[in-house]
């Protein structure tokens, strides 16, 4: 553990509680993409399985608990208590051409052909564009709430921190993830438009408006 990856861990944490706080303080799921929120569910319940027998710290285990139980908990919000105000005619993403690269792409390029690996591997993959029906959502109105957008900020900083997690890695331990590392490089690339638009208008009082 070392100070990029707690910090990168912390604002994982709080896209994860200002998404929920957004849900119920709004009572509604106006804007946000059910689709990336059950490709994150499944990208957790995939890299986790280990919890059902592997011991790492208390830190760990905590932390894979809460990831796999608020994924479900939002997709509980979204599905039942607040679905009339999610609207599936605009979460139009096609999902299997998510799913079906990072499930090959997991059977060629992994570090051992073994059940957990592979799954794990998957995860890795599919988080790295999970995001986007998210951002197909966001491209398609134009326009996303405040709260919403410091949600979106708060995961993609989440991610950008992981690379000089990885670096400081690399040089303090000699450790080398290609996997994490292009998939993490590919995640963070995707935000860059939206953190351009976010920092031009939204940090400065305006309203998040993706350009005509």
């Amino acid at each position: 553990m070392n100070i990029f990856r707690l910090f990168g861990d912390l604002a994982h944490l709080a896209s994860i509680f200002i998404l929920i706080q957004k849900i119920q303080k709004t009572r509604s799921c106006r804007g946000i993409s059910f689709k990336t929120q059950a490709l994150y569910a499944l990208v957790f319940m995939t890299r986790y399985v280990d919890l059902l027998f592997r011991w790492v710290s208390v830190y760990n285990f905590v932390m894979k608990l809460f990831f796999i139980s608020s994924s479900c908990y939002i997709l509980y919000l979204m599905k039942y208590r607040f679905r009339p105000t999610h609207d599936p005619s605009i979460d139009t993403f096609k999902i299997e051409y998510l799913l079906g690269p990072s499930f090959f792409l997991s059977l060629i390029f992994n570090y051992a052909f073994e059940p957990t690996e592979i799954l794990w591997t998957f995860s890795i993959y599919l988080e790295s564009v999970a995001i986007f029906p998210q951002l197909f959502m966001l491209q398609r109105t134009g326009e996303a709430e405040t709260i919403t957008t410091h949600y979106l900020a708060a995961l993609g900083l989440y991610r950008a921190l992981y690379l000089p997690n990885w670096i400081y890695r690399y040089f303090t331990e000699d450790v080398v993830d290609p996997i994490a590392v292009t998939a993490g490089l590919v995640q963070t690339g995707l935000y860059l438009d939206f953190f351009y638009v976010y920092f031009t208008k939204v940090l400065h009082g305006q309203k998040f408006e993706l350009p005509a």
